[in-house]
């Protein structure tokens, strides 16, 4: 091993790759790399290129493989299309058998930041071109030797065949074949491969997801919770015996006593009191912990087990439905039902109402799930829908906006999922305003609705009527003018502003006056044209302009959806009351982006793209100070012309561009700078399209 391995991450499935490298190899050497994964028998599989070039590697011995392995003949089956070994498998197995006694740690100015292992794969060289070298040799043996033989035998002997019909299969011999090493690997054999996304070492996914590795507790001055007194190290070191635990009266499984609560570990506690409770202000939590407990380690362990919602904590989703479970009324998985929860708890973040008509029609779930859904942190009320059961509590957001600011940032990548999953439409994306609460339900009766009904049909007809008019007049007035000589008019072309703020509107339920690091009043118009109040433009223009430049000479390319992420990111570590949380615009942000030498690349998206505009934006650092300018601007001038260019494209207007010295290694340091490959493309970063 060398001391600078890397972890690779693929979180949506909770793989982590922990590759241990040759140490003639270096990562800038992986440009090619594909994984794949059988998620239920935990086996990952590894391909990753081989460089034909290094003078280590033995060129005659890497065509004779090849030639053993797929022949002569050129085919879509064969291993190695290039008539060379070019690429080498690797192969998981189970490392050890039990890994609860094994975690990850980071160190990080003076603090040891722990993660739990679940499962530990070793990857080793996979042979299996071998068999199929093998099976080749038997095959031309067998023709070989169906050749030679003569034509002048005799016919071959007439065989008695006995046929015989089989018995039903009893219970044991359906055991004994279930456990049988044949039916295993048949079973094995039949799970499909998931392909994965490989994302390169400063590609800011890998970034974002190795600060999992971190905790959220920050500016804590020390850690509560590894503070025991001396007889409660004793009895972790010498716990009771498992005979004087066995004679304590076992309470029922849906009885929670307090007495045998308080003797669990605290992040336990929380767990059992907001699965049972569902919903509950952080208030109320304090007084059943007891006297005497920190309410900075509650809050970090509530964190874990809940999100906060109107100020108020509700459990997870996975909390309810842990994994491999399903619905007791439809039978859907945890994984569809922890969507639909969470789709409710984000709608409570919008608005203290929500339609139980509308959460199905999104969800696509059963009629049960949904009423258990709402039941668990609302009330109905007639007439009105489903009500928010606890009220805002105003106290913790004011006391910890810290907590707030980071839960608000984890309620955006859910939108983000959710968006994705649903494909929501606006209408249920803009929060709706809050109405204020009244102690009683409002009740109409019938004769008042069709009173209101009959208003508004006489109202929408006048302004029907009104509207009719005017296009009528306007269409008088385009039939006109059309026929007027425009032969002489010339149209003065402006530049569009894009003066727009950042989509903040969803969040506005939150109260606390910041949304990512924007202010939610609609008066706060200065701030949204770049003009910050209190003479601390400066302070913030230099921040902002701190943050840009760093992340433009690690990433190179971003879109601005992309950028806007970064920033949300750089804000939730940031301090409460830091100046970047006085206002940052869309404006503001894409303005510091040109001044730091950073220029709009007009990349030529495809018509039937489905990119949000932030997403069609997409800005490179025109100049690093590096060897690689000339490079990179011929490799951005050719992006702005092309979506997507295949490799010897690029590598011929280098060439032609830059001379024709231009190696092997200057273009895959370019490209991984600012491109990712996909299908056999390249594409500049954050434009692929799945």
């Amino acid at each position: 091993r060398t001391g600078d391995e890397r972890w690779r991450y693929v979180r949506n499935l909770e793989v982590y790759f922990y590759p241990i490298r040759p140490a003639s190899m270096t990562y800038d050497d992986v440009t090619h790399l594909s994984a794949k994964i059988k998620p239920k028998q935990q086996k990952v599989e590894l391909e990753m290129a081989i460089d034909t070039l290094n003078p280590n590697y033995c060129r005659s011995k890497g065509e004779q493989i090849a030639l053993n392995v797929d022949g002569t003949c050129t085919d879509e089956t064969n291993t190695y299309s290039s008539k060379l070994m070019d690429k080498q498998t690797f192969c998981s197995s189970q490392a050890a058998s039990n890994v609860s006694r094994y975690a990850a740690a980071v160190y990080r100015k003076g603090e040891l930041h722990l993660t739990p292992l679940h499962g530990i794969l070793q990857l080793r060289p996979s042979f299996t071109y071998l068999d199929k070298a093998d099976a080749k040799h038997r095959e031309r043996e067998a023709a070989n030797e169906g050749g030679d033989s003569s034509q002048d035998e005799a016919e071959d002997d007439v065989k008695q065949i006995t046929v015989r019909f089989s018995r039903p299969e009893t219970e044991q011999a359906r055991q004994r074949r279930v456990q049988s090493y044949e039916f295993l690997q048949k079973r094995q054999a039949e799970e499909h491969w998931v392909h994965l996304h490989y994302y390169g070492l400063k590609d800011s996914r890998s970034e974002h997801e190795r600060q999992y590795l971190f905790s959220q507790a920050h500016g804590l001055a020390e850690n509560t919770e590894l503070i025991k007194s001396p007889s409660e190290y004793l009895m972790m070191l010498m716990p009771p015996s498992v005979e004087e635990e066995n004679d304590k009266p076992v309470a029922p499984s849906n009885v929670l006593s307090m007495a045998q609560l308080r003797t669990l570990p605290l992040a336990d506690q929380i767990k059992i009191l907001m699965k049972n409770v569902k919903v509950m202000p952080f208030a109320n939590l304090m007084s059943l912990l007891g006297s005497g407990t920190d309410s900075t380690a509650v809050l970090r362990c509530i964190q874990q087990v809940a999100m906060l919602v109107q100020g108020n904590w509700v459990v997870k989703s996975d909390v309810l439905y842990p994994k491999d479970t399903s619905s007791p009324h439809s039978g859907v998985p945890a994984e569809v039902l922890c969507r639909g929860r969470d789709f409710v708890m984000w709608k409570f973040t919008q608005g203290r109402w929500v339609v139980r008509k509308e959460v199905a029609a999104v969800t696509k779930l059963c009629p049960e799930d949904v009423k258990d859904f709402l039941e668990h942190m609302s009330v109905a009320r007639i007439n009105k829908g489903w009500e928010f059961m606890l009220p805002y509590d105003e106290d913790f957001v004011k006391k910890h906006p810290d907590i707030v600011q980071r839960q608000h940032m984890l309620w955006m990548g859910i939108q983000a999922k959710l968006e994705k999953v649903y494909n929501l439409l606006k209408e249920h994306l803009t929060p709706k305003k809050q109405e204020t609460q009244s102690g009683h339900p409002l009740v109409v009766s019938g004769e008042q609705r069709v009173n209101m009904a009959k208003a508004r049909v006489k109202q929408n007809y006048g302004q029907l009527e009104k509207e009719f008019q005017k296009q009528k007049a306007e269409l008088k007035s385009n039939d006109a003018s059309a026929k007027m000589d425009i032969s002489n008019i010339r149209i003065k072309e402006e530049p569009v502003s894009d003066e727009e703020p950042m989509d903040t509107l969803a969040y506005e339920g939150m109260n606390n006056g910041v949304v990512n690091g924007l202010h939610a009043e609609e008066d706060s118009m200065d701030t949204l044209n770049g003009h910050l109040p209190g003479g601390c433009g400066d302070r913030v223009a230099q921040e902002l302009k701190a943050f840009v430049s760093s992340t433009f000479k690690k990433q190179f390319v971003l879109t601005l959806s992309e950028l806007k992420r970064l920033f949300n990111l750089h804000l939730a570590s940031l301090p409460p009351g830091h100046t970047l949380f006085s206002g940052i615009s869309d404006k503001m942000l894409q303005d510091m982006v040109l001044d730091t030498g950073c220029k709009q690349i007009l990349v030529p998206f495809p018509p039937q793209t489905a990119a949000s505009p932030d997403e069609l934006k997409v800005y490179a650092l025109w100049e690093a100070g590096d060897t690689y300018d000339q490079h990179r601007q011929v490799l951005l001038e050719i992006f702005s012309k092309n979506y997507r260019v295949r490799r010897n494209v690029i590598q011929n207007q280098l060439s032609q561009e830059c001379g024709e010295d231009v190696n092997k290694q200057e273009v895959d340091r370019v490209l991984k700078d600012c491109c990712v490959s996909y299908g056999g493309m390249w594409y500049l970063k954050g434009t692929v399209q799945s």
